[in-house]
Protein backbone atom coordinates (compact mmCIF):
# COMPACT_ATOMS: atom_id res chain seq x y z
CA UNK A 1 0.00 0.00 0.00
CA UNK A 2 1.39 3.41 -0.78
CA UNK A 3 1.48 6.33 1.34
CA UNK A 4 0.83 9.69 -0.61
CA UNK A 5 1.91 12.98 1.43
CA UNK A 6 1.65 15.38 -1.72
CA UNK A 7 -0.82 16.13 -4.13
CA UNK A 8 1.58 15.50 -6.71
CA UNK A 9 2.64 11.65 -5.38
CA UNK A 10 -1.11 10.84 -5.54
CA UNK A 11 -1.97 12.24 -9.19
CA UNK A 12 1.17 10.04 -9.95
CA UNK A 13 -0.17 7.10 -8.22
CA UNK A 14 -3.79 7.99 -10.14
CA UNK A 15 -1.62 8.10 -13.38
CA UNK A 16 -0.25 5.08 -13.13
CA UNK A 17 -2.91 2.99 -12.37
CA UNK A 18 -5.18 5.02 -15.41
CA UNK A 19 -2.40 4.07 -17.69
CA UNK A 20 -3.61 0.41 -16.79
CA UNK A 21 -7.03 0.87 -17.91
CA UNK A 22 -8.42 0.67 -13.98
CA UNK A 23 -11.11 2.52 -12.25
CA UNK A 24 -10.45 4.14 -8.96
CA UNK A 25 -12.78 4.14 -5.78
CA UNK A 26 -12.23 7.38 -3.54
CA UNK A 27 -13.14 7.11 0.49
CA UNK A 28 -12.49 10.46 1.45
CA UNK A 29 -12.11 10.31 5.96
CA UNK A 30 -11.09 12.54 8.61
CA UNK A 31 -9.02 9.00 9.67
CA UNK A 32 -9.63 7.36 13.22
CA UNK A 33 -11.52 4.14 11.37
CA UNK A 34 -14.20 2.40 12.69
CA UNK A 35 -16.10 -0.23 11.08
CA UNK A 36 -17.97 2.36 9.18
CA UNK A 37 -15.07 3.45 7.22
CA UNK A 38 -13.59 0.20 6.73
CA UNK A 39 -17.43 -0.67 4.84
CA UNK A 40 -16.51 2.24 2.49
CA UNK A 41 -13.38 0.91 1.79
CA UNK A 42 -14.73 -2.55 1.37
CA UNK A 43 -17.37 -1.14 -1.22
CA UNK A 44 -14.81 0.62 -2.92
CA UNK A 45 -12.63 -2.27 -3.29
CA UNK A 46 -15.70 -4.18 -4.49
CA UNK A 47 -16.87 -1.44 -7.25
CA UNK A 48 -13.31 -0.39 -8.58
CA UNK A 49 -10.02 -2.02 -9.33
CA UNK A 50 -8.07 0.18 -7.32
CA UNK A 51 -9.28 2.04 -3.70
CA UNK A 52 -7.62 5.71 -2.73
CA UNK A 53 -8.34 6.73 0.93
CA UNK A 54 -8.08 10.19 2.05
CA UNK A 55 -6.97 10.72 5.63
CA UNK A 56 -7.16 14.83 6.53
CA UNK A 57 -9.05 16.54 9.23
CA UNK A 58 -10.40 19.79 7.77
CA UNK A 59 -9.91 22.60 9.96
CA UNK A 60 -12.51 24.78 7.10
CA UNK A 61 -15.15 22.56 8.35
CA UNK A 62 -14.80 22.98 12.44
CA UNK A 63 -16.43 26.21 13.92
CA UNK A 64 -13.81 28.02 16.37
CA UNK A 65 -15.17 26.49 19.73
CA UNK A 66 -15.49 22.77 17.86
CA UNK A 67 -13.20 20.34 18.29
CA UNK A 68 -10.36 20.31 15.59
CA UNK A 69 -7.58 19.88 17.77
CA UNK A 70 -9.09 17.30 19.99
CA UNK A 71 -10.25 15.48 16.97
CA UNK A 72 -8.88 11.50 17.75
CA UNK A 73 -5.69 10.65 15.37
CA UNK A 74 -3.56 7.96 14.68
CA UNK A 75 -1.98 7.85 11.75
CA UNK A 76 -0.59 4.11 12.30
CA UNK A 77 -3.30 2.47 13.40
CA UNK A 78 -5.64 3.64 10.48
CA UNK A 79 -2.69 2.81 8.38
CA UNK A 80 -2.66 -1.01 8.94
CA UNK A 81 -6.34 -0.92 9.05
CA UNK A 82 -6.93 0.70 5.61
CA UNK A 83 -4.32 -2.41 4.66
CA UNK A 84 -5.36 -5.10 6.35
CA UNK A 85 -9.11 -4.21 4.23
CA UNK A 86 -6.85 -4.02 0.72
CA UNK A 87 -6.57 -0.02 0.13
CA UNK A 88 -4.30 0.84 -2.41
CA UNK A 89 -2.98 3.78 -1.40
CA UNK A 90 -3.58 6.74 1.37
CA UNK A 91 -3.62 10.25 0.42
CA UNK A 92 -2.39 12.06 3.45
CA UNK A 93 -1.56 15.73 3.16
CA UNK A 94 -0.98 18.46 5.91
CA UNK A 95 -2.94 21.25 5.99
CA UNK A 96 -0.43 23.36 4.32
CA UNK A 97 -0.64 21.15 1.50
CA UNK A 98 -4.32 21.28 0.91
CA UNK A 99 -4.28 24.76 2.04
CA UNK A 100 -0.98 26.90 0.84
CA UNK A 101 -0.35 30.40 1.98
CA UNK A 102 -3.16 32.58 0.08
CA UNK A 103 -5.87 29.92 -0.79
CA UNK A 104 -8.78 32.13 -1.39
CA UNK A 105 -11.51 29.58 -2.88
CA UNK A 106 -14.69 28.06 -1.38
CA UNK A 107 -17.68 25.80 -2.65
CA UNK A 108 -20.92 26.68 -0.89
CA UNK A 109 -23.95 24.17 -2.23
CA UNK A 110 -27.36 26.18 -1.54
CA UNK A 111 -30.84 24.94 -0.55
CA UNK A 112 -29.55 21.70 1.32
CA UNK A 113 -27.11 23.80 4.15
CA UNK A 114 -29.58 25.79 5.54
CA UNK A 115 -31.19 23.36 7.86
CA UNK A 116 -30.53 20.41 10.42
CA UNK A 117 -26.31 20.54 11.24
CA UNK A 118 -26.44 23.53 8.72
CA UNK A 119 -28.43 25.70 11.28
CA UNK A 120 -26.15 24.90 14.16
CA UNK A 121 -22.78 24.95 12.30
CA UNK A 122 -22.36 27.92 10.31
CA UNK A 123 -19.91 27.26 7.60
CA UNK A 124 -19.80 23.69 8.24
CA UNK A 125 -21.05 22.43 4.50
CA UNK A 126 -18.46 25.28 2.99
CA UNK A 127 -15.56 23.57 4.49
CA UNK A 128 -16.86 19.89 3.74
CA UNK A 129 -18.21 21.05 -0.14
CA UNK A 130 -14.87 22.94 -0.45
CA UNK A 131 -12.06 19.86 0.59
CA UNK A 132 -14.42 17.26 -1.08
CA UNK A 133 -14.47 18.95 -4.34
CA UNK A 134 -10.42 19.70 -3.67
CA UNK A 135 -10.28 15.46 -3.07
CA UNK A 136 -12.18 15.08 -6.20
CA UNK A 137 -10.11 16.99 -8.49
CA UNK A 138 -6.80 15.60 -7.03
CA UNK A 139 -7.45 12.09 -7.21
CA UNK A 140 -10.51 11.77 -10.57
CA UNK A 141 -12.27 8.99 -8.97
CA UNK A 142 -14.74 6.77 -10.83
CA UNK A 143 -16.57 6.33 -7.82
CA UNK A 144 -16.60 8.22 -4.03
CA UNK A 145 -18.27 6.53 -0.84
CA UNK A 146 -19.62 8.37 1.70
CA UNK A 147 -21.58 7.19 4.77
CA UNK A 148 -25.21 7.52 5.23
CA UNK A 149 -24.43 8.63 8.66
CA UNK A 150 -23.58 11.59 7.57
CA UNK A 151 -26.86 11.94 5.61
CA UNK A 152 -26.87 15.66 5.41
CA UNK A 153 -23.12 15.77 4.14
CA UNK A 154 -23.90 12.54 1.42
CA UNK A 155 -26.95 14.94 -0.09
CA UNK A 156 -24.80 18.37 -0.13
CA UNK A 157 -21.86 16.54 -1.82
CA UNK A 158 -24.44 14.44 -4.51
CA UNK A 159 -25.67 18.07 -5.08
CA UNK A 160 -22.49 20.09 -5.67
CA UNK A 161 -21.41 16.92 -7.87
CA UNK A 162 -24.68 17.36 -10.25
CA UNK A 163 -24.51 21.02 -10.15
CA UNK A 164 -20.90 21.15 -11.49
CA UNK A 165 -21.25 18.44 -13.84
CA UNK A 166 -18.12 16.52 -11.98
CA UNK A 167 -17.68 12.97 -13.76
CA UNK A 168 -17.78 11.15 -10.64
CA UNK A 169 -20.64 8.64 -9.20
CA UNK A 170 -21.26 9.64 -5.50
CA UNK A 171 -22.21 6.31 -3.50
CA UNK A 172 -23.78 6.30 0.09
CA UNK A 173 -23.58 3.15 2.43
CA UNK A 174 -26.22 2.33 4.82
CA UNK A 175 -25.15 3.03 8.68
CA UNK A 176 -22.96 0.88 10.67
CA UNK A 177 -23.79 0.18 13.93
CA UNK A 178 -22.69 -1.07 17.57
CA UNK A 179 -24.11 -4.22 18.73
CA UNK A 180 -26.62 -1.96 21.04
CA UNK A 181 -27.59 0.74 17.89
CA UNK A 182 -25.29 3.41 18.29
CA UNK A 183 -23.81 4.44 15.32
CA UNK A 184 -20.51 4.74 14.87
CA UNK A 185 -18.29 7.71 14.93
CA UNK A 186 -14.94 8.45 15.77
CA UNK A 187 -16.42 10.95 18.08
CA UNK A 188 -17.88 8.12 20.42
CA UNK A 189 -14.49 7.57 22.28
CA UNK A 190 -15.06 10.60 23.86
CA UNK A 191 -17.97 9.10 25.41
CA UNK A 192 -17.23 7.87 29.28
CA UNK A 193 -19.04 4.69 30.39
CA UNK A 194 -22.33 6.37 31.47
CA UNK A 195 -22.61 8.94 28.80
CA UNK A 196 -21.71 5.65 26.26
CA UNK A 197 -25.02 3.74 28.34
CA UNK A 198 -26.82 7.15 27.99
CA UNK A 199 -26.24 7.10 23.85
CA UNK A 200 -28.02 4.23 23.18
CA UNK A 201 -31.50 6.55 23.23
CA UNK A 202 -30.18 7.86 19.82
CA UNK A 203 -31.18 4.56 18.36
CA UNK A 204 -34.39 3.67 20.64
CA UNK A 205 -35.72 6.90 19.31
CA UNK A 206 -35.48 5.97 15.87
CA UNK A 207 -37.21 3.20 16.25
CA UNK A 208 -39.70 4.45 17.97
CA UNK A 209 -40.29 6.67 14.82
CA UNK A 210 -40.22 4.19 12.94
CA UNK A 211 -42.30 1.99 14.09
CA UNK A 212 -45.04 4.60 14.43
CA UNK A 213 -44.43 5.32 10.44
CA UNK A 214 -44.62 1.64 9.87
CA UNK A 215 -48.17 1.74 11.70
CA UNK A 216 -49.43 4.71 9.80
CA UNK A 217 -48.50 7.51 11.62
CA UNK A 218 -48.02 10.50 9.22
CA UNK A 219 -48.21 13.62 11.60
CA UNK A 220 -44.84 14.97 11.01
CA UNK A 221 -45.15 16.63 14.31
CA UNK A 222 -46.13 13.72 16.37
CA UNK A 223 -43.13 11.54 15.10
CA UNK A 224 -40.74 14.04 16.04
CA UNK A 225 -42.53 14.94 19.67
CA UNK A 226 -42.17 11.08 20.02
CA UNK A 227 -38.56 10.99 19.13
CA UNK A 228 -37.89 14.17 21.82
CA UNK A 229 -40.08 12.45 24.69
CA UNK A 230 -37.51 9.27 23.68
CA UNK A 231 -34.45 11.22 23.89
CA UNK A 232 -35.81 13.01 27.31
CA UNK A 233 -36.21 10.10 29.07
CA UNK A 234 -32.11 10.54 29.41
CA UNK A 235 -31.16 13.33 31.17
CA UNK A 236 -27.47 13.18 30.19
CA UNK A 237 -28.82 13.47 26.43
CA UNK A 238 -29.35 17.87 25.46
CA UNK A 239 -30.83 17.44 22.09
CA UNK A 240 -30.17 20.08 19.72
CA UNK A 241 -32.03 19.35 17.02
CA UNK A 242 -35.15 16.28 16.10
CA UNK A 243 -36.41 17.52 12.26
CA UNK A 244 -38.22 15.25 10.01
CA UNK A 245 -37.62 16.44 6.19
CA UNK A 246 -38.36 15.25 2.81
CA UNK A 247 -36.08 13.40 0.62
CA UNK A 248 -33.66 14.46 -1.22
CA UNK A 249 -34.16 17.99 -0.85
CA UNK A 250 -34.60 18.35 2.87
CA UNK A 251 -37.88 20.72 2.27
CA UNK A 252 -40.15 21.03 5.85
CA UNK A 253 -42.89 18.74 5.48
CA UNK A 254 -45.71 18.52 8.34
CA UNK A 255 -47.12 15.08 6.22
CA UNK A 256 -45.24 11.97 5.25
CA UNK A 257 -46.22 11.19 1.88
CA UNK A 258 -43.16 10.34 0.41
CA UNK A 259 -38.90 9.61 1.53
CA UNK A 260 -38.51 11.68 4.59
CA UNK A 261 -35.29 12.36 6.51
CA UNK A 262 -35.63 11.86 10.44
CA UNK A 263 -32.33 13.22 11.74
CA UNK A 264 -31.25 14.37 14.91
CA UNK A 265 -28.44 15.88 16.57
CA UNK A 266 -27.73 15.47 20.47
CA UNK A 267 -25.03 16.88 23.26
CA UNK A 268 -23.95 14.73 25.64
CA UNK A 269 -21.25 16.11 28.21
CA UNK A 270 -19.24 17.77 25.92
CA UNK A 271 -19.77 14.76 22.50
CA UNK A 272 -21.97 16.34 19.90
CA UNK A 273 -23.29 13.13 18.00
CA UNK A 274 -25.99 12.59 14.88
CA UNK A 275 -27.82 9.71 13.68
CA UNK A 276 -31.12 9.48 11.32
CA UNK A 277 -33.28 6.85 9.31
CA UNK A 278 -35.57 7.37 6.82
CA UNK A 279 -39.35 7.14 6.60
CA UNK A 280 -40.63 5.75 4.04
CA UNK A 281 -44.46 5.95 3.99
CA UNK A 282 -44.54 3.24 0.99
CA UNK A 283 -42.58 0.83 3.46
CA UNK A 284 -40.70 -0.08 0.81
CA UNK A 285 -36.80 -0.53 1.63
CA UNK A 286 -34.72 2.78 -0.57
CA UNK A 287 -31.53 2.22 -2.18
CA UNK A 288 -29.64 5.03 -0.68
CA UNK A 289 -28.34 5.91 -3.78
CA UNK A 290 -31.58 6.77 -5.15
CA UNK A 291 -32.36 8.59 -2.26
Amino acid sequence: MLICRTINEIREFVRQVRERGRTIGLVPTMGYFHEGHLSLMREAKKACAAAVVSIFVNPLQFGPQEDFHQYPRDFERDRKMAEETGVDAIFYPSVEEMYPAGFSTHVEVGGLTECLCGLSRPGHFRGVATVVAKLLNIVLPDKAFFGWKDAQQALVIRRMVRDLNMPVEIVTVPVVREPDGLAMSSRNVYLDPRERTAARVLFRSLQIAERAAAGGERDVARLQKAVRQEIASEPLVQIEYVEIRALPGLEPISRLQGPALLALAVRIGKTRLIDNTVLNPEGDQLAFDHV
